[in-house]
């Protein structure tokens, strides 16, 4: 995949090496506020401001520590997210201004190490690369691409970009609602038809990964010889089946969430042939048995 040296995106917030507490600012904000506080009780005098000194020190490390928490990283990976995120907001803020009628508003990308807090809960990153509706987010642990490569045997940058354009995907959809006949069905106490309509929704997330890719190539030239191949085995490793079978041995289609190997690569694959944004509806109009 052509990405070095490419124009980045604004929207990555880099977290990796911070606890949650410290990416939330270490609580500085609540300590900014009990100084405000004794400060106006004691009248401002030299007590008070000793505790306003000793205070500013204690921001002052936590600021430090934030910064040494991040050095050393390989910054490769943030410069590839970044390209990537560049991509998908310009693709997708040409699509929506020539196909639906609302603006593209782009997400955030956090990247994190080991855990994360989201507008969603904290997370951990054995779950993998998430979207969070409530914040708008998409959040990934960069090491999740090395457990891709060695885990799921699907190495690669193109493979890589995948997972992140799926990410943004499920940005895509909700901005157009798609998820909230998702939402509705999680309500309604059915599981598997919960189940069956998560997977709808991340079949549909495959496919305008596929979507996105055939438009990035078209304005970037972005892929090379064996880069489809890549995003393709990509989605055929971390099909439901797949994972299940690896995990127990036997898989059970009833608990499946993201739809088979062969469903992942296959919806992938359409958008990335045909390019059309509106063929997404089709998913929710097929029978579950045709998808």
């Amino acid at each position: 995949m052509r990405w070095k040296g490419r124009e980045q995106s604004e929207n990555v917030e880099d977290r990796r090496g911070m606890s949650p507490q410290m990416a939330l600012g270490g609580g500085g904000g609540l300590l900014m506020v009990i100084v405000v506080i004794v400060v106006k009780l004691l009248g401002g005098g030299q007590q008070a401001q000793n505790i306003a000194g000793r205070v500013a020190n204690e921001l002052g490390n936590r600021a430090q520590q934030q910064q040494v928490a991040s050095e050393g990283i390989d910054d490769e990976y943030a410069e590839f997210v970044r390209v990537v995120l560049r991509d998908t907001e310009t693709v997708w803020t040409d699509l929506f201004r020539r196909q639906v009628d609302i603006s593209y508003t782009p997400p955030k990308l956090i990247m994190f190490s080991e855990t994360v807090s989201s507008g969603c809960g904290n997370a951990s990153a054995a779950m993998g690369p998430f979207y969070c509706p409530a914040d708008k987010q998409v959040y990934i642990d960069p090491q999740f691409f090395n457990d891709l490569a060695v885990r799921h045997n699907a190495e690669g940058d193109f493979a890589q970009a995948y997972v992140i354009a799926h990410e943004v995907a499920h940005h895509v959809q909700n901005l157009l609602q798609f998820n909230v006949p998702v939402q509705q069905a999680r309500q309604s106490g059915d599981e598997i038809f919960a189940n069956q309509m998560s997977v709808r929704l991340e079949l549909q997330a495959d496919y305008l990964a596929g979507v996105w890719a055939n438009h990035a190539n078209r304005h970037f030239e972005i892929l090379e010889p064996g880069d489809i191949e890549e995003a393709i085995q990509a989605a055929n490793q971390i099909g439901d089946d797949t994972l299940q079978r690896q995990a127990t041995g036997y898989v059970k289609p009833e608990r499946f969430t993201h739809g088979t190997s062969k469903q992942r690569a296959r919806w992938f694959k359409r958008g990335l042939d045909t390019g059309r944004l509106k063929d997404c509806e089709e998913l929710f109009q097929l029978a579950y048995e045709e998808l």
